[in-house]
């Protein structure tokens, strides 16, 4: 079955992913795919920290191809690195960077933290983004932290297929802090939005055009015109008799008797 196929391509793809997020560290890793080319399988990762992947001297991605060929079972596989345009409109990458300074300054300054993400994500042309903390944050019973600014779609297909999500942990010593982020791209473009034309712009090409077929068509008809009037002499007029008044009843009657 076809449908098989796809399905085990789409399972290999995926523990390639999570192998790589496991074993690379904090590389900034956004997401991965698995094509088949006609040498190989070619294996592309998007990352921000490109160098990291390499190592010195293709050392690390020459440890990952082995990896792939042996664990995995590709054939002749082929990696591919590309670097990631904006990082702050990478859910995936804007939750690691989170984590990272979380473990790195510690809870206490959480509220810092997620302010700077935001605005630099809503800096970056974001429609909205939304970012909540769980877990152990400072104070006696765990808790959540919600911060959100601009617009953001909850239900519907939007959220379901444009609105991009990750989730993520920072592991502290005072326990783990479950990290969520949803941001809206700015490229999205929604159902209800509508734009409004200027009528200047809407109606002048349109007017032009229509005047000058109209004045093509008025020269058109007036060459015709012209042309059936040499065609054609003018015929003299005849000159209508006068008619004779007639005379009253009276007076017919008159000389009668």
């Amino acid at each position: 079955m076809i449908e098989r196929k796809f399905v085990q391509q789409n399972m290999k793809e995926l523990q390639i992913q999570e192998y790589i997020e496991k074993n690379l560290g904090k590389v900034g890793h956004s997401f991965t795919k698995l094509r088949k080319t006609p040498l190989g399988e070619k294996v592309s990762i998007y990352a921000f920290r490109t160098g990291l992947i390499v190592g010195k001297g293709g050392a690390a991605i020459k440890k990952l191809t082995k990896v792939l060929k042996s664990y995995f079972n590709l054939e002749n596989p082929q990696v591919e690195i590309n670097e990631v345009e904006n990082i702050n409109l990478d859910a995936k990458i804007v939750a690691e960077r989170i984590a990272n300074s979380l473990e790195r300054f510690g809870s206490n300054r959480f509220k810092g933290i997620m302010h700077k993400t935001m605005t630099d994500v809503m800096n970056s042309g974001a429609r909205g983004v939304e970012i909540i903390l769980s877990g152990k944050i400072p104070g006696a019973r765990a808790k959540s932290w919600r911060v959100y600014q601009g617009y953001l779609k909850k239900c519907g297909d939007i959220a379901v297929s444009h609105v991009r999500t990750a989730k993520t942990e920072a592991r502290l010593k005072s326990g783990i802090i479950g990290i969520q982020i949803r941001i809206m791209p700015p490229d999205i473009r929604l159902p209800d939005s509508i734009t409004l034309k200027d009528e200047t712009e809407a109606v002048q090409p349109t007017v032009e055009v229509k005047g000058e077929e109209k004045k093509v068509g008025e020269e058109k008809t007036e060459e015709k015109a012209e042309e059936k009037k040499e065609e054609k002499p003018k015929k003299p007029r005849k000159s209508r008799a006068k008619k004779e008044p007639k005379a009253d009843k009276k007076e017919i009657a008159g000389d009668a008797a």
